[in-house]
């Protein structure tokens, strides 16, 4: 028990102590441009053989027009379909015999490729992934056997799934002035309608150097890595890239109200508030306390919502807080629950009683001793997470596809503790009301009518 004892002790004084740790030097990190535009961050990670490539493209599902949702996602399938001097599936087959870890991902904001590999191995994804930049082949009897794929995809993950399609339609009335109330994988009456045209074209719009940012982390030196960079992708022409402006929302003067019905077995309620994020606030401040304020509210097992609602009046079966800080528009805080249904409580009753908790950090600050907790266990999570050379590649990348500095991340620990308590209950009064609401009730979809029969028939 003594020793129990003491190893709790050490562990909370390490804890205390996150935020300091995060402000010591940072590992080396070298950033440079080349002639066309391709923006290139190395990080040094020496701990392991092993090096992480990412290349981050500034195009995801906002940049869509209407009629082409989901091109970008579509394009990422096709990627992996055949390069100047590879066939379809090669390069993932070489990677695989060498070892290495592949894949990509689409979001709303970029659309990024990496490699895992050893770090006798990095000039192989280099090669392919700048022979992928500018010489795809997309043939079109590949893109007509991958688009139904992707069909398939959207039915599995959305329209056979009630609660993703249920989220995805209330995204639509959230997001009332930006393109990021459309889905990621786009609308399938839009899917059904690409061509291998469409593809080729968004290709040649934003595959370019310039829209681009190569993050390399790993047991790797700027000394070996420039030259390889400078000489796979330094050839490749700049292109003409169109112009970006960030997704921006009404700052507020109505509240929405959507019902959807869908197959679910219980009922549950969403509301979400149009707020910054850190890319399009006036305020810096602004959002390192919405990210306490999310922290407070939803922050563990001792946090507000599950100790209040879930645990204590037991209004709620669950009831959390998100809030995506880092994007290139505006973003959304939400807060969501399910009803408890053994107890007979509805929507509205659900409803009070989160509103009963914004208004409590609206009228009274937290104390400092709740967001202490709250500010180290974000540190800490960061801290543990970077353990992990893909994750710090991740940070990077995001940070930079969205618009900001990468520096920003050895600066987070210190915002975030430069944060009083009284800012966190500011920006729940400026944010966190009707007039930037958008309230979602999910319900289930009402049983069918029973069969009658009809008077007088025989």
């Amino acid at each position: 028990m003594l020793r129990l004892k003491t190893a709790f002790s050490a562990l909370l004084l390490a804890l205390v102590g996150l935020p300091a740790m995060a402000q010591e030097p940072s590992q080396a990190t070298h950033e440079f441009h080349l002639d066309n535009g391709l923006k290139v961050i190395v990080r040094e990670d020496h701990r392991a053989p092993v090096v992480v490539s990412q290349l981050w493209y500034r195009v995801g599902s906002s940049n869509e027009p209407p009629g082409q949702t989901g091109i970008s996602h579509a394009l990422e399938h096709m990627m992996f379909k055949g390069s100047e001097n590879l066939g379809p599936g090669e390069a993932s087959k070489l990677l695989g015999s060498l070892g290495a870890q592949e894949n990509a991902f689409t979001s709303r904001d970029y659309t990024a490729y990496y490699q895992v590999l050893s770090r006798e191995q990095l000039a192989i994804a280099l090669e392919m992934e700048a022979e992928r930049m500018h010489s795809a082949r997309l043939p079109e009897d590949e893109f007509l056997r991958e688009i139904e794929v992707i069909k398939e995809e959207r039915r599995l993950r959305v329209d056979d799934n009630p609660n993703s399609l249920a989220y995805e339609r209330f995204l639509t009335q959230a997001h009332m002035a930006s393109s990021y109330g459309q889905p990621v994988i786009g609308w399938m009456h839009d899917i059904e309608r690409l061509t291998i045209d469409d593809l080729r074209a968004w290709y040649r719009t934003w595959y370019q150097p310039g829209n681009a940012i190569l993050v390399i982390v790993g047991d790797v030196s700027l000394e070996e890595v420039r030259p390889m960079v400078d000489s796979y992708f330094g050839p490749i022409p700049a292109g003409e890239l169109p112009p970006q402006k960030a997704p921006l929302e009404l700052p507020g003067g109505a509240e929405r109200n959507v019902t959807i019905e869908v197959d679910v077995q219980l009922p549950s309620l969403i509301l979400s508030f149009n707020v910054p994020s850190l890319s399009t606030a006036t305020e810096a401040w602004e959002v390192h306390a919405l990210r306490l304020l999310e922290g407070v509210l939803n922050a563990g097992y001792s946090s507000r919502l599950p100790s209040r609602l879930e645990r204590g009046s037991g209004v709620a079966t669950s009831a959390s807080a998100s809030y995506s800080a880092f994007s290139r528009g505006d973003t959304l805080f939400t807060l969501s629950g399910l009803p408890n249904q053994s107890r007979d409580v509805t929507l509205a009753e659900l409803e009070a009683a989160l509103w009963e908790q914004i208004d409590l950090l609206k009228n009274a600050p937290p104390d400092s001793a709740e967001l202490t907790r709250i500010k180290t266990q974000l540190v800490a999570e960061d801290v543990y997470a970077r353990d992990s050379i893909t994750h710090q590649a991740n940070q990077i990348g995001q940070f930079e596809s969205v618009g900001l500095s990468w520096t920003l991340l050895d600066q987070d620990a210190a915002a975030l503790e430069a944060v009083t308590p009284e800012q966190v209950s500011a920006v729940a009064r400026r944010y966190l009301v009707p007039q930037r609401l958008t309230r979602g009730q999910i319900v289930p979809t009402p049983e069918s009518a029973p069969n009658t029969a009809i008077e007088g028939a025989n």
